[in-house]
């Protein structure tokens, strides 16, 4: 092989490389410090059957140090609870959430302009309620350290406390608990139960945004306890590509985002116990591809507990177990927490108004800079031609003329090796029975370097535009694979989803076979049949691995091969290339 077409296929192999290492390895999680008194089981596990006997010991201690702490000063509680279970449901144009006072917790979380896979499509549920219902836990449930305590609060049913409706012109409407069911946005619900040791009251503040106010207090016998708020029951869209794999528990530590993946959840070896993570965060949350829920501070000082549950589901007649990943939050020292909770789309301009920014959420990479830019062209684009399957078409086209002049120079830059390559190929003859490490095959080296300064040569010139492509084709991957903009975003026919593959494959077989006439039109700089075999098969193993990334990308792709082999084409009329060549190839017709 020559020097160019060494480099070329070393790009080919950086790419993919990239790809595929970003699809199947996540960044690296920082590890977690040792813990002098590791976190409890969830109230929803069995504590016999998940947590070591260490453990549950450490747990007992806590439990009857927290027990006579309060003991020392008894304060009578009245007892606190409802009566029979009640549903409440808050709505605004962004969202529909329903309220259940058995635990005080949220059963459904929809987002009204976000639509699920079903057919029709209905409003795309946070809360995966079959995981939920089976782990026996729900999103804003309550965390302690004692895990009794935490299942008698999670379980009891609430009291309604009060419901203020504020109205759109002045003044405050109180609702009677009695009457609450359909309830519209900004409002205040507020849920106290008491057993008449143990005190429990949350204060929920819905507002018309995508951001909440929320205050949760607990205290036993008078004293207040460490309390936090989980988000139990797994999160996001079920439906999307591996669901339960892609969400992870992620914290916002001194402005950069940190993430834990669902493998790296929990007490080493337990990864159903709650793992403290230790730090001052002033975020902290859960996330999936397209969606988060975060739990935000105006000042570091959150507590982070994570953990992951089996759920059994049926896949083809049988049953197998699902990863759920779950997280807690929580103040730093006992006491009442007042907090915010942000539940919706990871869409810039959104995460971008809260406090602190939760941007770096949507981790576009090392290019992350010019992922946003091809974001805001196509966003921009968008207002005049509303479909983003044809604004992707618009951009490829463009970015390829820009890149034109690149081409042409590096096929000029072909040509000049094409007249060298009789002398190249001498000096290669001349030194083929030396070893590589034989000390002669550098002066290999220079001779060649000679031969390309005489004839002002450069044999990397015909890779410059691949080298310009490659930080393009990235981003614009990252961009069209994680901006919540591509998905569900439609362009013609069977293409539905440009964030998601292409059901059918066709995008991806129109991709190969248009990257194979590509490689024809253009002569090679081999002679070696088998190697000239290898490079004309290459792009179509290369496209292999298109057939399971989104079609926004392939879409990228395919429209780029187009201009290219039209942009070829004009080179190959407009300025071919030697008719006498050492090559094998077809002479270009002039």
């Amino acid at each position: 092989m020559s020097d160019e077409q060494r480099a070329g296929l070393a790009l080919v192999l950086m790419v993919v490389i990239l790809m595929l290492w970003s699809h199947f390895y996540k960044p690296v999680v920082p590890q977690k410090p040792p813990e002098s008194n590791p976190p409890t089981a969830t109230a929803s596990a069995p504590a016999a059957k998940i947590a070591p006997p260490a453990n549950e010991t450490q747990k007992s201690n806590a439990g009857k140090k927290q027990t006579e702490k309060a003991a020392a000063k008894p304060v009578e509680t009245p007892v606190k609870e409802a009566s029979a279970e009640k549903t409440i449901t808050i709505e605004s144009p962004l969202y529909r959430v329903e309220l259940s006072n058995r635990g005080g917790v949220v059963r459904s979380w929809k987002l009204n302009k976000y639509l699920n896979n079903d057919n029709p499509p209905k409003p795309l549920d946070l809360v995966n309620a079959a995981a939920a219902q089976q782990l026996n836990g729900w999103p804003l449930s309550i965390h302690l350290e004692d895990s009794k305590l935490e299942a008698e609060a999670n379980s009891a049913l609430y009291a309604v406390q009060s419901a203020k409706v504020v109205a759109a012109t002045s003044g405050t409407a109180n609702a009677p608990a009695e009457s609450l069911s359909n309830l519209r946005a900004p409002v205040t619900v507020e849920f106290e139960w008491s057993d008449g040791h143990l005190d429990v009251t949350k204060k929920l503040d819905f507002d018309t945004s995508y951001q909440m106010h929320l205050s949760v207090s607990a205290t036993l016998d008078g004293q207040p306890l460490p309390v936090g708020i989980a988000w139990r029951g797994g999160f996001g869209d079920q439906a999307a590509r591996n669901a339960a794999a892609q969400t992870e528990v992620f914290y916002n530590e001194n402005g950069g985002i940190k993430v834990l993946t669902y493998k790296k959840l929990g007490v080493k070896d337990h990864p159903e116990i709650p793992a403290q993570v230790s730090g001052y965060f002033d975020a902290a949350g859960i996330e999936d591809q397209f969606f988060e829920a975060a739990f935000l501070e105006d000042r570091p000082g959150i507590t982070l507990w994570d953990w992951t549950q089996q759920h059994s589901i049926k896949e083809e007649g049988k049953t197998t177990q699902q990863p759920v990943a779950q997280m807690a939050a929580g103040p730093q020292a006992p006491g009442p927490w007042n907090t915010r909770l942000y539940v919706g789309p990871k869409d810039l301009t959104e995460l971008g108004k809260l406090n602190p920014p939760l941007t770096g959420t949507v981790n576009y990479g090392f290019f992350s800079f010019l992922s946003k830019g091809l974001l805001w062209i196509l966003k921009w684009s968008y207002k005049y031609v509303p479909n983003y399957g044809w604004d992707i078409v618009l951009l490829t086209i463009v970015i390829n003329m820009l890149l034109f002049p690149l081409k042409a120079k590096g096929w000029r830059s072909m040509k000049q090796m094409q007249k060298v390559m009789p002398k190249q190929k001498a000096i290669q003859e001349k030194y083929k029975k030396y070893s590589m490490r034989d000390p002669r095959r550098r002066q290999m080296q220079e001779e060649m370097g000679a031969l390309y300064k005489e004839h002002g040569v450069n044999p990397l010139g015909g890779c410059l535009p691949q080298l310009v492509q490659l930080p393009i084709w990235w981003a614009l991957w990252r961009t069209l694979d994680l901006s919540i903009e591509m998905r569900h975003a439609p362009w013609l026919g069977w293409i539905h989803d440009l964030s998601a593959p292409d059901p059918y494959y066709i995008l991806p077989i129109l991709m190969a076979i248009t990257m194979y006439y590509m490689t024809k039109m253009t002569p090679q700089t081999v002679t070696d049949p088998a190697q000239q075999k290898m490079m004309t098969l290459m792009p179509l193993a290369f496209a292999l691995f298109f057939f399971w990334y989104s079609c926004g990308l392939v879409l990228y792709i395919f429209t780029s091969n187009l201009v290219n082999m039209g942009q070829q084409w004009y080179l190959n009329r407009a300025d071919p290339l030697p008719s006498r060549s050492p090559y094998k190839n077809k002479p270009a017709k002039a």
